[in-house]
Formats: structure tokens, C-alpha cells, sequence
């Protein structure tokens, strides 16, 4: 099932259960894939579909963290469908995952030692295997450790 049948069948679901704030977050995210769908011309991939649902989430984060105090409809609205996008995307890797990633990802490279000048050869091979499963900037923190 794809992830737009998912998002349209949990909107149903809000609707029958008359959860109107919900249905409106599962409405934006809907729009959101179908636009997405629409600009690619054809079907979106699980990746991409995890993109756009990640995309809308760090899109309500920053509605959060610069809508002032005083507007604390918007805010719980926004940390409202924060929680709700949550749903549609896979877990992400912790940093014990992460690490072992890493390693082999280093052992592969014949890197005993890496330095900063290994980075961005290490980073060419990483990413592809973490995308869309965990979070870069944790990614680049852990391989960061691994320098002596």
C-alpha cells in the first residue's frame, strides 16, 4: 500500500471518527504527496514518499520553533501534525546503528584510521545505504567519532 493510500485511508478514518484536527493534518500531508506525484509525472518511490512526509515535518518543527509564544493555536496545531506525520515514517536509525554502518562501511574502504580527508569518500558510500533512514546530521556526528 502506498504511503498516499495509507495517509487517504487514516483521513477516512478521522473523518468517520469526526477528528477534525486530525483530518486537516492528514489532508495537508495528502496534498503534499500528491503534489509531489503530480510534479514527478509517475508513482513516488517509498524514498520519496518518506521524503516529502520527512520534508513536512521539519516544516512544522520550524513553525514551532518561530511562531511567538502568544500564538499557542498555531503552535499545538503544527506539534499536532508533527505527531501525526510521525506515523507515515519508518523509524529512523539510533546512533548505535549508525555506528555499526560506519564501520562497515570503513572496513569495506580498507580505512583503518580514518582522517578528515577520508570524509567525503566515506560519506559517498554511507549516505546512499542511510538515506531516508537516519538523520544526516547524526550520521556526520557519529562518523566524526571514528576520527582520531
Amino acid at each position: 500500500m502506498s504511503k498516499i493510500d495509507a495517509v487517504r485511508s487514516a483521513m477516512m478514518q478521522a473523518m468517520k471518527d469526526k477528528d477534525k484536527a486530525r483530518k486537516d493534518a492528514l489532508s495537508l500531508l495528502l496534498a503534499a504527496l500528491k503534489n509531489k506525484a503530480i510534479d514527478k509525472h509517475a508513482d513516488l518511490t517509498e524514498e520519496e514518499e518518506n521524503a516529502v512526509v520527512f520534508r513536512e515535518i521539519k516544516q512544522a518543527q520550524e513553525t514551532v520553533d518561530t511562531t511567538p509564544a502568544d500564538r499557542a493555536q498555531i503552535i499545538e496545531e503544527a506539534r499536532l501534525r508533527m505527531q501525526v506525520y510521525s506515523e507515515f515514517v519508518p523509524k529512523l536509525m539510533d546512533e548505535g546503528e549508525i555506528r555499526e554502518v560506519v564501520a562497515a562501511v570503513l572496513a569495506e574502504l580498507g580505512i583503518e584510521k580514518p582522517t578528515a580527508k577520508d570524509k567525503g569518500r566515506i560519506m559517498k558510500t554511507l549516505m546512499p545505504r542511510v538515506k531516508g533512514k537516519a538523520d544526516g546530521s547524526l550520521v556526520n556526528q557519529v562518523l566524526t567519532g571514528f576520527f582520531g
